[in-house]
C-alpha cells in the first residue's frame, strides 16, 4: 500500500515533484480553479498567463518608491545648485564699489549666474535714483506688489514687465522683493525677469531672492542719497 487516498489525498508528506508534474500535465486545473488562485494570490492575465499579483504590486510599488526617490534627490541637487549661486551672488554684491556697480552687478548675476534676462534695482524718488538704478513714483512699490504688506510676488506680472529695458528682450515673469533704504527710508525693488513664463511661479519660496534683497539694501547704505 502507497498510502495514497486520492490524486492529491497522501498520508504521506506530499512531494513536489509530483505535484510540478500534475499541474504541468493538468494545466486548466490552476487556471479553472478561481478560488485557489484568489488563495494564492494569482490572477490570470491572458488565456496562457498566470499572473503573481502580490509580486507586481510589489514591483509596482518599488517602482514608485524608486520615482519618487529620484524627484527628491534630482530637487536636492537643484536647491544645493541654487543656494551655492545665491552664496556666490553675495560675495559679489559685496565687492560693489559704488551704487551704479552695484546695479551693474546685480543684472550680471541675474544673467550668468541665475541664467535670467535681466536683474534690476529700482526706487521710488522724486529725482532721479543712482545710475542703472530703474526710477519709480511714490506708492509704485505696494502696486506692483499688490498691497502695502506684501514683501515679494512672482509669477506673471504684466505692470512689472516695465522695470526691464526692451534691449534686453522679452519678460515672461517676474520676482519682485520689496527693499527699505536709507534713512529715512525709501521703498524699493529688488527684480527679476524670465523668458519663460514659468520661470518664477507665485507657489515658489522668495527666501534666496529676500536674501540678495537685504544684501543690496545694507550693501547701498554705504553710499547714502543726499
Amino acid at each position: 500500500m502507497d498510502g495514497s487516498q486520492g490524486e492529491f489525498g497522501f498520508e504521506s508528506p506530499i512531494d513536489p515533484s509530483a505535484v510540478r508534474r500534475f499541474l504541468a500535465d493538468n494545466p486548466e486545473f490552476l487556471k479553472g480553479d478561481d478560488g485557489l488562485l484568489a488563495e494564492l494570490g494569482l490572477t490570470v492575465a491572458t488565456s496562457n498567463v498566470v499572473e503573481f499579483a502580490p509580486m507586481a504590486r510589489v514591483h509596482a510599488a518599488h517602482q514608485r518608491e524608486a520615482e519618487q526617490r529620484q524627484l527628491l534627490e534630482e530637487t536636492a541637487r537643484a536647491n544645493f545648485a541654487a543656494q551655492a549661486q545665491t552664496h556666490g551672488a553675495v560675495v559679489d554684491l559685496l565687492d560693489a564699489r559704488n551704487n551704479s556697480d552695484l546695479a551693474r552687478r546685480v543684472d550680471e548675476l541675474a544673467r550668468t549666474r541665475f541664467g535670467l534676462v535681466a536683474g534690476v534695482i529700482a526706487l521710488e524718488c522724486e529725482n532721479l535714483p543712482p545710475a542703472g538704478w530703474r526710477p519709480l513714483v511714490e506708492g509704485q512699490v505696494n502696486l506692483l506688489l499688490d498691497g502695502p504688506r506684501r514683501m515679494s510676488r512672482m509669477g506673471v506680472v504684466r505692470t512689472a514687465f516695465g522695470l526691464f529695458d526692451e534691449a534686453v528682450g522679452p519678460i515672461a515673469s517676474v520676482a519682485m522683493v520689496r527693499m527699505a533704504i536709507w534713512e529715512p527710508s525709501r521703498q524699493g525693488l529688488l527684480a527679476f525677469g524670465s523668458a519663460d513664463p514659468e520661470g518664477f511661479t507665485p507657489d515658489m519660496g522668495s527666501e534666496l531672492i529676500a536674501l540678495l534683497a537685504r544684501v543690496v539694501e545694507r550693501t547701498a547704505e554705504r553710499w547714502p542719497l543726499p
